[in-house]
């Protein structure tokens, strides 16, 4: 394993290691003047595996690499790409626009909330 690739190599096996779908995990690993920058690609199944509830897995991937990082001197940050078809891909989020209904500007009846709201004092 080369010494400047042992963080890439890393989260690659890490990663490898909790999801369903090992043969679609790509790591690139591009290094600029923040440090190092790993950007993982994963299969869109697995992105909850990846992330962990409240992204407790995510941070503990981090802070691996943060470790990896120091051993080699070098600042070691991760981009998770969120993948095509995604919760949260352009393509999902036109669609989801696109199947949300309109609201009216002129209700013919007031809500609920309208009539409750209406029943409160204005002292309030």
């Amino acid at each position: 394993m080369a010494k400047e690739e042992q963080d890439k190599e890393f989260l690659e096996f890490l990663v490898k290691s909790i999801v369903d779908h090992p043969e679609d995990v790509k790591v690139e690993r591009k290094i600029d003047e923040m440090g190092v920058l790993l950007t993982l690609q994963v299969h869109r199944d697995d992105m909850g595996q990846v992330l962990g509830r409240k992204g407790a897995t995510s941070k503990a991937i981090r802070s691996l690499l943060r470790i990896v990082g120091m051993k080699n001197n070098a600042r070691v940050n991760l981009k998770i790409l969120e993948p095509e078809g995604g919760l949260r891909s352009p393509e999902r989020m036109a669609e989801s626009s696109k199947q949300t209904a309109p609201v009216s500007e002129t209700a013919s009846e007031p809500s609920e909330v309208d009539k409750v709201v209406d029943g409160l004092p204005e002292s309030l």
